[in-house]
């Protein structure tokens, strides 16, 4: 028994419902673990011996959609999971159970979890029940499989990225006869579907020790099974300003970038992917990586598609690792800062400028400097000057009318003529000046 913790009114309520129904009721997993520690409750998970079924009469308004025994209830903008105790069973596929069996009591659902810091409960009295010495694994900073590792990773492999992703959220090790049965196993991740790998990917990614958690993956060996073009930037050189090898720098980059979003630091990580398809040996010191970002923009475009990214995500990862070189010098035109803002699009910009950051001071260079802040300034100045077809003066209308045509590819054709000048020169974004060029366009055709 541990000491009595004050819970919120909606856990609150949760227990007294079960409790006048006559149902053993606990609150469970990271709820707990976030209570030892003084963190706030999100979304916390419940374990009890009331079917789903039972549940659901209690709550008219909870949903269940799965097989799993988990049935869903909003509570104060929060889901709160409740589980109906689960036992043993056959895990066939390495990713779910081949058939669930509700479980009699809370020390067999107990045994079945992953990690010991997740397989504490308090119940209605607000006591603490610990059955593996989970306080002093929480005290001490480790993440421990419960039981037998070996077993705990055959029953669902994604645990092996779980224990990864939740040791870097919180700044713990794993345990070694755990982290010796995540190496043992690594291979099987990929029996994972890949939409749960991103996920737990994304969630490491987001975390404050991005770079730490790569580092885990890696030293695991999943990272070689989830990221395997990654693994060739190990020991490869680098040569002017750089400070590691692309492995160390590509790590650093990720440590540094300012930016928040996991897509984004997913591209800091790659952004130099291409650089050992690439290396070319120059001298007797120097070393070139001539088209690296051509190279790194296809490598990650086959990483998207595994990791099943949306469209719109995939598009993005791809432009800010082909654009990533980008250069500046004074003596640019507007029309080359407006052409630059148009191949990365005005959306990825901030991203991509993020992605620099992360990039110069994982290369062991400031932040910024006066040509990259020289160049936001530019890109400011331009963002109100015509950047798509669709900020011309004139449309496909106008085209039509004066041509008497109809729709057609011909029509885009002009129009894109017509957006090419205006990108050149802004000033000619006038509806005279266009109207004027279709006429001459459609005299010269």
């Amino acid at each position: 028994m541990g000491p009595n913790f004050v819970l919120s009114a909606g856990v609150k309520q949760i227990f007294a419902k079960f409790q006048q129904a006559g149902f053993d009721i606990w609150l469970v997993g990271g709820a707990v673990r976030n209570l030892l520690t003084g963190r706030p409750i999100v979304n916390p998970d419940f374990t009890t011996n009331a079917t789903p079924e039972q549940i659901q009469q209690l709550f008219p308004d909870s949903f269940y959609d799965n097989k799993f025994g988990t049935v869903g209830l909003k509570v104060d903008d929060q889901i709160y999971e409740i589980t109906t105790f689960r036992t043993e069973g056959r895990y066939s596929d390495r990713r779910r159970p081949d058939q669930v069996a509700w479980g009699q009591s809370l020390a067999e659902d107990l045994q079945r979890r992953d990690f010991t810091i997740n397989a504490m409960v308090i119940g209605p009295d607000s006591k603490l029940i610990d059955h593996f010495g989970s306080q002093e694994d929480l005290a001490h900073k480790i993440i421990r499989a419960v039981g037998d590792p070996k077993k705990r990773f055959t029953e669902d492999t994604l645990r092996m990225m779980r224990a990864v992703r939740i040791a870097t959220q919180l700044g713990f090790t794993i345990e070694p006869h755990t982290l010796q049965a995540i190496k043992q196993a690594s291979a099987v991740i990929t029996a994972v579907s890949w939409e749960r790998i991103r996920d737990e990917l994304f969630k490491i990614l987001v975390s404050s020790h991005p770079a730490d958690g790569i580092t885990l993956l890696d030293d695991t060996n999943l990272l070689a099974y989830i990221i395997p073009e990654l693994m060739a930037a190990k020991n490869v050189p680098q040569g002017g300003h750089h400070i590691h090898d692309v492995w160390n720098h590509s790590l650093a980059s990720l440590k540094f970038c300012p930016s928040p979003d996991p897509l984004v630091r997913l591209a800091t990580l790659l952004h130099d992917v291409g650089k050992p398809k690439t290396l070319r040996h120059q001298g007797p010191r120097g070393v070139t990586f001539y088209g690296h970002e051509v190279v790194g923009a296809r490598l990650v475009r086959q990483l998207a598609d595994r990791l099943r990214l949306s469209k719109l995500d995939k598009e993005k990862l791809i432009t800010l690792v082909r654009w990533h070189m980008f250069t500046y010098a004074p003596h640019m035109t507007d029309a080359a800062i407006r052409r630059f803002i148009r191949r990365v699009g005005v959306d990825n910009i901030p991203d991509m400028m993020s992605l620099r950051v992360g990039d110069r001071l994982g290369g062991g260079s400031p932040a910024t400097s006066w040509r990259l802040r020289e160049l936001q300034d530019r890109i400011y100045q331009q963002l109100h000057q015509p950047l798509a077809v669709t900020d011309l003066k004139v449309d496909g209308h106008d085209v039509m009318k004066i041509l008497k045509i109809k729709p057609g590819p011909r029509v885009g054709k002009i129009l894109n003529i017509l957006f090419e000048a205006v990108l050149e020169d802004s000033s000619k974004n006038t509806r005279d000046y266009l109207l004027q060029r279709i006429k001459e366009l459609t005299l010269s055709s």
